[in-house]
């Protein structure tokens, strides 16, 4: 990356445009009579939307909103994937033997390959199907332009493009899907900043992570609501980190002139529900569950192995987790979290399956039947606490990319180093702060 090139590339169409911009207005100023029209609900909609104080309030509330319909959306007809692939498991379990396939080959194909895609298919379509869409919705209407419009001047702030803020928000419904939005950005320099960051917001398979751990040990008496807040607080919290650790790199290792944003605010339309749908499924949905496939056949491979192959007596998955768990220790975890964690790599949502199946010693996926269950499990049996909880969402916010974002991270930017770094940048964030929470707490004597 020739920094110093681009930032001259960049100042000089800055400049040309800002005299584009400047003849504009000279050449208005000359032929157009104003004679202040009636302002129309489309003017002040735009009012309301592009101001300082509403504009954010409606992006938060918005926010909120697509989460909650999200999360309570998708719930239904994950169960119903989840029943749907439980049923083929047993029916491909009957073929198989019918045929006389050895028992071992039948274990690792159903239990490994097949429940894990399983997983993944039931907790990712739900959410990105929702969520795309209303993506979509907000697109089609008009209403991202506004978005960006209303956090380019924090990005700029932090030496990037307000354009980044669409890509973020592609981020909440999968990271990788957020990472092929940086398109959009014409700065290679921006948008090698924003590919790098997109991870800081949680896509939806982190989402059931935050949501169980706020239900287990955090929302306390306020129920759905005070989950529902919790999740949006470490989403804020994310973005902030966005902001942060773009300002960083846009200082050191990306350092460059923030491009001029020039943005013609689109008009306000009425969205094509059909077409929303075909988009959002086709160019989003299905792309992006694709990969997340590809992904996860092998990797359901690999932690079924791990999990059956013994050495003196102990699977290989224990021995890994002892080997971790001083050092998970250290950051407010344990062996077994930390794993979960690194065998996650092919998709975040089997995270909270891999922990429950090393402590209950299973060789495969498994899901506790009930939240009572889960609770007894993990805060009676194993000893977590507020802060264990609490350092798996942090670390389940900060921690490197799914293995599908790392392979698209690697297409878009065809270098082994911006993929690294990727991979570096947020787990360091991500041990830095469980290692500083963990410490201050037991300092304090608070856990």
């Amino acid at each position: 990356m020739r920094a110093g090139y681009l930032s001259d590339a960049n100042d000089v169409r800055d400049r040309v445009v800002a005299a584009l911009y400047r003849e504009a207005e000279e050449i208005v100023r000359k032929a157009v009579r104003k004679t202040n029209p009636e302002k129309t609900w489309e003017t002040k909609l735009d009012d309301f939307l592009t101001a300082p104080v509403t504009g954010f309030a409606t992006m938060v509330f918005l926010l909120g909103l697509a989460f909650w319909i999200t999360i309570v959306g998708a719930n239904y007809p994950s169960e119903m994937l989840a029943r749907l692939f439980a049923y083929g498991e047993e029916g491909l379990l009957r073929l198989l033997t019918w045929l006389h396939v050895p028992a071992g080959l039948v274990n690792l194909l159903v239990l490994g390959i097949f429940r894990t895609l399983g997983w993944v298919v039931s907790v990712m379509l739900p959410p990105m199907a929702i969520f795309f869409p209303l993506f979509t919705l907000m697109e089609d209407f008009g209403y991202l332009p506004r978005v960006a419009f209303n956090l380019d001047y924090l990005f700029k702030k932090c030496g990037t493009h307000g354009k980044q803020a669409l890509t973020m928000c592609m981020g909440f419904g999968c990271n990788a899907a957020g990472v092929v939005a940086c398109r959009i950005i014409d700065s290679p320099r921006e948008r090698l900043i924003a590919t790098l960051t997109n991870n800081f917001v949680p896509c939806n398979g982190r989402f059931p992570t935050l949501i169980l751990m706020a239900t287990l040990f955090l929302a306390g008496t306020l129920g759905s609501l005070g989950v529902a807040m919790i999740v949006l607080a470490v989403v804020l919290l994310g973005m902030a980190v966005t902001l942060l650790v773009s300002h960083l790199l846009s200082k050191t290792l990306l350092k460059g002139v923030p491009s001029t944003f020039s943005l013609e605010l689109p008009p306000f339309r009425k969205p094509l529900l059909g077409q929303v749908i075909v988009r959002s499924l086709l160019d989003r949905t299905i792309f992006v569950l694709g990969r997340a496939v590809l992904v996860a056949a092998p990797a359901g491979l690999v932690i079924y192995l791990l999990a059956n192959i013994d050495a003196g007596g102990v699977p290989l998955l224990q021995h890994a987790a002892g080997w971790l768990d001083p050092f998970a220790r250290a950051i407010g975890l344990d062996g077994i979290i930390l794993l979960a964690f690194i065998l996650g790599l092919p998709a975040n949502e089997i995270v909270v399956p891999l922990i429950l199946m090393g402590y209950l010693a299973g060789g495969s996926l498994m899901e506790m039947e009930s939240i009572s269950e889960l609770r007894e499990l993990l805060a009676v049996r194993q000893g977590w606490t507020w802060l264990t909880a609490v350092n798996v969402m942090l670390f389940s916010l900060f921690h490197f990319p799914c293995g599908t974002t790392l392979l698209t991270i690697l297409k878009e930017t065809k270098s082994r180093k911006w993929t690294a770094l990727a991979f570096v940048i947020p787990t360091g964030v991500g041990l830095g702060l469980c290692f500083l929470l963990t410490q201050v707490v037991r300092w304090l004597g608070l856990a």
